[in-house]
């Protein structure tokens, strides 16, 4: 199986070149800020870019992007025609987030941190959005793959929030970037984090699971991709036979809460009917756990299509390309943050 995952991931990376973006009828102008800088965790610079439809609206809904790549590879611009055409066909503003990779820093970054990374993404967009026409008050979080994951830990553990991190129990999340200088606990306790919605495409939801399987392993080959040695994802103090508290604090599979005691946003979880990577079996009984929990679900597979859909550019190892297979995805993803947002069935 693994063997079978080093090749996938590998014709994956070599294969996707870049299209141009030739959207048919029915879009719209937008403008584009690239490159926002949103945060410097260790002097690592994080950016961002910022669409805004250009329809005449004084606000729009919000939709955040966070890229895949294994958390080791790629940056946000592999999401850059998927932004472009949410922008254009949709009336969201659309942020299309870079985080730090576990190769990044020296090799150094820890899960924990890349989570912090995005948490500190949507508190810095709820903070300043409003200069790009975004409203602060309807905010959805998207992403796929390991995109999906993170887009899936804003929803179940926006609210683990603490000062120390993972530096002391109980386990929490110090976000990257804090609105005036405001600690964590209170970010949390004035449910800073909520959002209004999520799309979550082919994502991974149980990160102790695939370290047990190899992921921290040389076998895996997108260590190499991303050009540094394989190494424990929390650093080598810590590892999933001693510390499994650990690796199950970033899946969000293990803390999704009843709906009696916190309900969840409305969720579309969204897979390839052909995707071997992130199985739609792994991506139904995640949306059966929802369920069972009472949380707001709906789900999609996208029949023929395998891992990757939403990528830009074209993949002629798998058969993907941007223009042919992910406008179908898309607008659904459309009909159903219209349906959230505007109300529109």
């Amino acid at each position: 199986m693994m063997k079978i995952f080093q090749l996938f991931l590998l014709n994956l990376l070599i294969f996707q070149v870049p299209a141009l973006s030739q959207h048919g009828n029915g879009t719209h102008p937008y403008a584009v800020k690239k490159d926002v800088l949103w945060a410097s965790p260790d002097g690592f610079g994080l950016t961002m870019d910022i669409y805004t439809p250009e329809t005449g609206k004084k606000k729009y809904p919000v939709l955040v992007i966070f890229h895949g790549g294994g958390w080791l590879i790629n940056n946000k611009s592999i999401m850059d025609e998927m932004a472009q055409y949410i922008a254009e066909h949709g009336e969201y503003v659309v942020c299309n987030v870079n985080y730090r990779l576990l190769v990044g820093q020296g090799n150094t970054v820890r899960m924990n941190q890349i989570v912090e990374d995005v948490f500190g993404a949507v508190l810095w967009i709820k903070e300043n959005i409003g200069k790009y026409k975004g409203d602060k008050k309807k905010l959805a979080v998207t992403g796929d793959s390991a995109g999906g994951h993170l887009a899936s830990m804003v929803v179940v553990m926006g609210n683990q929030l603490s000062t120390t991190g993972f530096e002391a129990e109980p386990l929490g999340f110090n976000p990257s970037y804090l609105p005036g200088g405001k600690r964590a606990e209170k970010i949390a306790k004035k449910k800073g984090l909520a959002v209004q919605a999520a799309i979550i495409s082919y994502g991974a939801f149980d990160l102790y699971e695939a370290c047990r399987n190899g992921f921290e392993a040389p076998s895996n080959i997108f260590w190499q991709l991303g050009g540094a040695a394989p190494r424990p994802i929390f650093g080598a103090s810590y590892n999933m036979i001693d510390n499994p508290e650990y690796y199950k604090a970033v899946s969000p599979i293990y803390h999704i809460p009843d709906a009696t005691e916190r309900r969840l946003p409305p969720q579309l979880l969204t897979v390839g009917e052909k995707d071997n990577l992130t199985t739609p079996e792994s991506v139904r009984h995640y949306m059966g756990k929802l369920q069972a929990a009472g949380q707001p679900v709906e789900y999609w597979e996208y029949e023929g299509r395998p891992h990757a859909f939403l990528d830009s550019g074209v993949n002629p190892y798998l058969g993907n390309s941007f223009e042919k297979d992910a406008p179908t995805a898309l607008d659904r993803m459309l009909a159903f943050l219209n349906a959230v947002f505007y109300g529109v069935d």
